[in-house]
């Protein structure tokens, strides 16, 4: 509070005033004295006449000033003095006296007494001006443990404010971090005080946005945009800042005080957003595109194995038919990669061995991580069968590859190597108390790359979570191979140490009572099962058809031709039930593949249906193909794997697994 304001508020409010003292005539002196001064300074006299008194009324009535009767033989007042300052009582104390002692008046006022007047002088203009001065200082003191306490308010909301708050001189001179900024940044208090904002420079920005910022501060405005600051241990980190001017009572600018707020992890779900959107629209690319492609390579492929029936094995046209079919098989598998990287896959479940499946995926993994990291696959002995998808299996083993990769950006070595577990009571007492006991598959992915941090090892299978640069990773990778392990009912491991690399642990359950292959038969033409039935054949694509028929009569069956659903329904009914197996493409013009085979089921149940598709899963299981296991043959395909397909379609007592061409027989449960 100002003097004046002190001055006015003493004219406008009555002062209540309470006398303590035991002399009557004492009390209508000051009473008579201050209704004559009533124009300058209004009051309300009470009179305690002991200190027992005075104590209880000044709890029972609020008071704005004390006067206190004072003589040398009263020792009390002294107490009474000190037991009303121990009481936290706010009110000033005046003290009248009469020949008293200057010394043991000095100490009094030292004691917390505001002022004192001698009754010698007691008048009308002595003692209004003593109250009035005494009020005043009073009110101006008031105002000012007010100040204070606003200040320590203010304080402890900065220090503890969430967002990182930093000032600095005129000259960016860092003068004081509350402790949000010394988490942010990494830098401690003493680290940065004397410092500039410079620290934080992490190269993103143009020189133009710091001179900008300058220019708009120095102005007297405040400046606010979005920055990329670098913490004392190299990270960068998104904020959004807020800097603005501080003047002094003169108006001239001579600090600024900069707010910032941590945006970083708000970014990073905005770019992980971006990324699965990007995601999402590659699978729809990838979808709407791979029916065609799909087509034009299995019409590649398959005139190719066609082609090679005619030619001496060994020859130089044998060898040039065979990188044909190489190179379509790895065009396939792109398609694939790609159907798989974007989700785009349903999980087809099979009986597989992990070794024959995990060998061919090393071949597109020595593709995926460069030439300067070595990939090792040791196929351990008496591995169980599992139950997996084999794109599943391939997607984790790249998701594995590709971080590994990562990890070792100037080479390293990564091994890949399967062994046979049983997880007993002990293990699972001692280690892992959520994992059922049994027979496992295990599956070791190894690196010496640069290792996992203790800080990132409790997230890394969170979606979203990566600790790679924004834009470097999406965050999916390691989420993806847990959730696919999950899927499995399987269990996923990591062990880590920085800098000395990392090991994934994948236990798949084996499949009870699973019989081993018996035979393998490969993928040539000339060894494809051959057959006596009959077979419509529905394909829209004419190439496809063509070279799909002539195939199959070379393998003895009989083939009835249509080029869609409505034309191969009319054939069924019209053909008396001698056909014994119906081979669909799924999306058909006019009726499609699950249609026909649905109205086939009302003019011939027992009829078999084989279908064939170049669409990705999701597509073939909403036109009503459900189970993409014994009867869904994806496109491309090479003619040995379509051979064996047919042979468990129209022979569903013998199960086939196909794996690459491979053909692998397993007596049925």
């Amino acid at each position: 509070m100002t003097l004046s304001a002190a001055k006015t508020a003493l004219c406008l409010v009555p002062v209540r005033v309470l006398l303590v003292g035991n002399k009557e005539e004492d009390f209508f002196l000051i009473r008579e004295i201050l209704e004559r001064s009533g124009k300058a300074l209004a009051t309300e006299l009470d009179h305690a006449h002991s200190l027992e008194e005075a104590r209880f009324m000044l709890g029972e009535r609020t008071y704005g000033l004390v006067l206190l009767q004072y003589d040398a033989e009263n020792a009390a007042a002294a107490q009474m003095l000190s037991i009303a300052l121990h009481d936290g009582a706010s009110v000033p104390f005046i003290l009248l006296t009469e020949n008293a002692d200057e010394t043991a008046v000095a100490q009094i006022i030292g004691a917390g007494i505001w002022d004192s007047l001698e009754k010698s002088d007691l008048n009308g203009a002595n003692l209004v001006r003593t109250i009035r001065s005494t009020l005043v200082l009073h009110s101006m003191q008031q105002g000012q443990q007010a100040s204070e306490e606003s200040l320590r308010k203010l304080s402890r909301a900065v220090e503890q404010s969430a967002d990182a708050i930093m000032i600095t001189d005129r000259d960016g001179v860092i003068e004081y971090v509350n402790p949000a900024f010394e988490s942010l940044s990494g830098y401690a208090n003493g680290e940065a005080i004397g410092k500039t904002p410079r620290i934080l420079k992490s190269g993103e920005q143009s020189p133009s946005v710091y001179h900008d910022m300058w220019q708009t501060i120095l102005a007297g405005n405040s400046y606010c945009s979005i920055l990329v600051n670098r913490k004392k241990n190299g990270q960068l980190y998104y904020v959004e800042e807020s800097i603005s001017p501080v003047r002094d009572s003169a108006g001239e600018i001579t600090h600024f005080i900069a707010n910032a707020r941590d945006l970083t992890g708000r970014m990073r779900l905005e770019a992980q957003l971006s990324q699965a959107q990007k995601m999402d629209a590659v699978g729809r690319l990838a979808g709407g595109v791979a029916h065609d492609f799909n087509n034009l390579l299995t019409i590649i492929t398959s005139y190719s194995e066609l082609a090679l029936d005619s030619v001496q094995r060994g020859s130089n046209l044998d060898n040039k038919l065979h990188e044909i079919i190489s190179a379509a098989r790895r065009a396939a598998q792109l398609t694939r990669q790609l159907l798989a990287f974007s989700r785009k896959q349903t999980q087809s479940l099979r009986v597989l061995e992990l070794n024959p499946a995990i060998a061919v995926i090393t071949k597109t993994l020595n593709r995926l991580i460069g030439e300067d990291i070595e990939l090792n696959f040791i196929a351990g002995d008496g591995l169980g069968p599992v139950r997996a998808d084999p794109v599943q299996l391939e997607q984790i083993l790249m998701n594995l590859a590709a971080n590994a990769r990562d990890a070792m950006p100037q080479g390293g070595h990564l091994t890949i190597e399967t062994s046979q577990v049983c997880l007993d009571e002990e293990y699972v007492h001692y280690k892992h108390a959520m994992i059922p006991r049994g027979s496992y598959s295990l599956i070791t992915v190894t690196d010496d790359g640069c290792g996992i941090s203790s800080e990132d090892m409790p997230h890394i299978f969170e979606p979203f979570y990566t600790a790679k640069a924004l834009g470097e990773g999406t965050g999916l990778g390691l989420a993806t191979v847990y959730g696919i392990v999950k899927q499995n009912k399987g269990f996923v491991w990591v062990y880590s140490e920085v800098r000395k690399g990392t090991i994934f642990k994948i236990y798949l359950p084996c499949v009870a009572d699973a019989l081993h292959p018996t035979q393998t038969l490969r993928p040539d033409l000339a060894e494809s099962v051959q057959g006596s039935e009959t077979i419509l054949l529905v394909e829209d694509e004419e190439a496809v058809r063509r070279a799909t028929a002539e195939f199959l009569r070379l393998q003895g069956y009989t083939v009835i031709e249509a080029r869609d659903g409505l034309q191969a329904l009319a054939i069924a009914k019209s053909d008396g039930g001698t056909i014994d197996l119906v081979v669909t493409d799924v999306v058909m013009p006019n009726m499609s593949g699950g249609q026909l085979a649905l109205e086939l089921q009302s003019i011939s149940p027992p009829t078999k249906v084989l279908f064939v598709s170049g669409y990705a899963g999701k597509t073939v299981i909403d036109h009503r193909v459900t189970d993409l296991e014994t009867n869904f043959l994806q496109k491309p395909f090479t003619l040995g794997q379509f051979s064996a397909k047919i042979r468990q379609a129209l022979h569903p007592e013998v199960a086939l697994t196909i794996d690459q061409g491979t053909a692998v027989p397993l007596l049925a449960k």
